[in-house]
């Protein structure tokens, strides 16, 4: 009989090597993933076997190294484009990507911050990096000042408390700066994050609440701070929350907060 406790441990461990190797742009080596990870080596490799007979991830027969394959994406593609949320918003993004000229993403709440779940792409000199599936932190996104703002209590509670990271030099890492922010969402129905996690760029977010009037997610414009400045403009602000609202409404929400 297979121990249940071994059989979670095994499941977190592989699930720690696919996050850590997700953002990388190259292929990586075992031992590099062992240090990365804190795990040891013949652990990380017998890992990693089973995730190349799965077709999760592929071994380069000649460097050794080992990289992600793209079946993780499409079947996260699969659930995203299975699920309401997804259904409903992916219209209103398109046309708030039309109607501002700007790349336009969807993210959901996690405990960790916020997730990328859909983006809807404009074709400009500028490109917005992000990718689907990239966790967003509370302190440093337009997307998390308001999960902070109208999510769970939870989501404030993790990190009043602790060190917030910069990403860079423009990053807010004062709590009471944050807290500002937060309420500042709230009376506005929308934040900003300008270049706190990427120079260059700066989002608008807005929130998108449920059927039970909960907060489920976030619609954003993201952009060159030349074209979405740190302060945006009023027709910028006024776009995103109706594409807000109209998702929201979509989903059944009766009372929008704002």
């Amino acid at each position: 009989m297979t121990d249940s406790k071994t059989t979670n441990q095994s499941t977190e461990a592989a699930f720690r090597i696919i996050e850590e190797m997700a953002p990388m742009s190259e292929s990586v080596r075992v031992t590099d993933l062992a240090k990365r990870l804190g795990m040891p080596r013949t652990r990380i490799y017998r890992y990693l076997q089973t995730l190349v007979s799965l077709g999760y991830v592929r071994q380069d027969p000649a460097t050794e190294r080992y990289r992600l394959t793209l079946k993780l994406f499409h079947v996260g593609q699969a659930i995203a484009d299975g699920t309401q949320l997804t259904s409903v918003a992916r219209p209103v993004m398109m046309q708030l990507r039309d109607k501002t000229g700007h790349t336009t993403t969807l993210s959901i709440p996690e405990d960790g911050g916020m997730r990328v779940v859909d983006i809807v792409r404009m074709d400009s000199p500028v490109q917005i990096i992000t990718k689907p599936g990239a966790l967003l932190t509370f302190h440093a996104s337009a997307q998390g000042k308001l999960a902070l703002a109208f999510g769970k209590p939870e989501f404030w509670d993790g990190i009043k408390d602790q060190p917030l990271e910069a990403f860079s030099s423009l990053t807010n890492t004062s709590i009471d700066r944050l807290r500002k922010e937060i309420e500042r969402a709230r009376l506005t129905g929308w934040a900003v994050a300008p270049e706190e996690t990427l120079r260059g760029v700066n989002a608008v977010s807005a929130p998108i609440f449920d059927l039970q009037n909960q907060f489920v997610a976030t619609i954003t414009i993201a952009g060159s701070v030349q074209d979405i400045k740190p302060e945006p403009s009023a027709a910028q602000c006024a776009a995103v929350t109706h594409a807000a609202r109209a998702i929201s409404a979509d989903l059944g929400c009766t009372e929008y907060p704002i």
